[in-house]
């Protein structure tokens, strides 16, 4: 597939750039991007919670009442579950939700996500550039001359740049990572995929195999 090459203010170059098959143009599998959505997801997940159990409830042990002639249940305890402020019955304890795919299958929901994105001529192909300071207007700036002010979008850099990083990280709607971090789920939340001519060079190097 190629693409037109275009700068950062939105005008074409006159260059092409030529999108791997085996990376944007392969049989898309949504079971595989099933899994590593699910996973991404899963390992965002502090699994910190917690409730208590009646033997971690602080109260007095003390039985209530007598045990037979109140024509109640038969209570030994404040902290049982039946009362307000007791335990509770199968609460939820700390635990990690992560688990692990097999390389293979993640490279391929990725390459799935890429196609899809191709697909649906969702990909834009900027020329190498980098920002001279650390300002939001100049990220700003970019997306309103890509006419993608309104649109989420997800840039990916051959490397890191705290320039570009930390001139979008205030923007809501925008996202740049490196090829390294790319994953399926930034790239099917994303509206519209930012790409560089160096970043393409780097994606073949990691998922054209």
């Amino acid at each position: 597939m190629e693409v037109n090459v275009i700068n950062i203010s939105g005008k074409e170059t006159g260059a092409k750039v030529q999108l791997p098959d085996a990376i944007f143009a392969v049989k898309p599998n949504d079971h595989a991007i099933y899994l590593d959505v699910k996973q991404y997801l899963a390992n965002q997940r502090q699994g910190t919670h917690k409730s208590k159990q009646r033997n971690e409830i602080a109260g007095s042990t003390r039985k209530l009442y007598k045990q037979k002639g109140t024509g109640g249940a038969r209570a030994g305890s404040i902290k049982s579950p039946l009362f307000n402020g007791g335990g509770r019955v199968f609460g939820p304890q700390p635990r990690d939700y992560s688990f692990k795919l097999n390389k293979k299958l993640k490279s391929l929901a990725r390459k799935s996500a890429l196609t899809y994105k191709a697909q649906d001529n969702n990909i834009l192909v900027l020329e190498d550039f980098n920002f001279d300071s650390i300002k939001t207007k100049n990220y700003v700036k970019l997306v309103a001359d890509l006419n993608l002010t309104d649109a989420k979008t997800l840039l990916v850099l051959p490397a890191a740049n705290n320039n570009v990083y930390l001139s979008s990280r205030n923007l809501k709607k925008s996202k740049v990572v490196t090829a390294a971090q790319l994953n399926t789920y930034d790239v099917l939340n994303a509206g519209t995929l930012i790409l560089t001519t160096e970043t393409v060079k780097t994606l073949e190097e990691a998922y054209a195999k």
